[in-house]
């Protein structure tokens, strides 16, 4: 913990600033030494705007810097797994956007890459890291609102831009891909359980590539659960948990980015109370633990078991829904 992880970023995405610029100050453990775009006029203005001390116009002169421990993978969907798995073949530690990949086959050719090269590759569902999801398992683990019946998760949101890659089938896009990925995550987190599709039912934006995803799930205790997502459909803005138990319910409004607004609402054998929990930004919770998993071996929040298995069930909803999964 005396030097600071030295985090190189892959791309110049709009993500990042929100994902890793903004939580730097409050995350010290964590200096960003360079950043590398194929574009060579915006690496420079990115690292100018930014601070970045060294600029690569390359990925791979960014993978082959002695100077950056780790890197932060924001690239295109269908680039993930090529790039992540790149990078920790060079030995470096990487935090990958979700999706964590294009489809199952690839997240287990990049898990495997990290156990070989002994480094950690962590996937970046943010939300994940914040206080409020801790404090929602708390309440269904201790029972109260009893058993879980039905967990309904969305996670809608509008993105009129029609040319962006998020709608590319070559980029591996699509809403179920994007959105759709943490409202599957949120279905298994809260339930600590593997679903199994029932049907699926996709709106699509052009050929191949869902625009929006509804899906309905089994449990094997019986259990059922549902998640809607969308770019692009009629429900504009949409991001909640609802489980329904044998003794109340239990909603979380925006689970996704709590730090803007949010409430925990639980009824429990007919007691209604409304939570807020504290906690810096998402993203800040999600890179101070990035560099606590590397630097000091800490337990991943989100274990690569977790990310194969999200990626099955994207897999198998585009299956269910008469649609491949991206890359196949």
């Amino acid at each position: 913990m005396d030097k600071p992880l030295r985090l190189g970023l892959l791309g110049a995405a709009r993500i990042t600033p929100f994902a890793i610029i903004r939580a730097l100050p409050a995350v010290p453990t964590v200096r960003v030494t360079a950043v590398a775009a194929r574009d060579a006029t915006r690496a420079h203005a990115f690292a100018k705007r930014h601070g970045i001390p060294k600029v690569h116009t390359g990925y791979q002169a960014l993978l082959e810097d002695p100077e950056v421990d780790a890197l932060y993978n924001p690239l295109p969907n269908s680039l993930h797994a090529e790039w992540t798995i790149r990078a920790l073949e060079a030995g470096k530690h990487v935090l990958c956007e979700k999706p964590l990949a294009s489809n199952e086959r690839e997240a287990v050719q990049m898990a495997e890459a990290a156990r070989r090269n002994g480094r950690v590759l962590m996937e970046a569902f943010h939300y994940r890291f914040h206080p409020l999801m801790a404090r929602v398992l708390e309440v269904l683990r201790a029972g109260e609102i009893g058993r879980i019946e039905h967990v309904q998760t969305a996670m809608c949101i509008p993105l009129p831009m029609r040319n962006d890659i998020r709608f590319q089938l070559a980029l591996a896009g699509g809403a179920t891909m994007d959105v759709g990925s943490y409202a599957l995550n949120m279905l298994r987190t809260v339930t600590g359980k593997e679903p199994q599709v029932k049907s699926a039912r996709a709106l699509l934006h052009s050929p191949g590539v869902d625009r929006a995803m509804e899906a309905d799930f089994t449990f094997d205790d019986g259990s059922t659960g549902a998640i809607e997502c969308s770019l692009w459909s009629r429900k504009l803005l949409k991001i909640q948990i609802h489980v329904r138990g044998s003794e109340g319910w239990l909603k979380v409004f925006n689970p996704v980015v709590p730090q803007l607004y949010h409430h925990l609402t639980v009824v429990s054998r007919g007691q209604k109370r409304r939570e807020r929990i504290k906690g810096d930004a998402t993203y800040t919770h999600q890179l101070r633990q990035f560099a606590s998993v590397v630097l000091t071996g800490a337990a991943p929040v989100v274990t690569l078991e977790d990310s194969i298995a999200n990626m099955h069930l994207i897999d198998a909803v585009y299956r269910a829904a008469g649609l491949q999964p991206r890359a196949t």
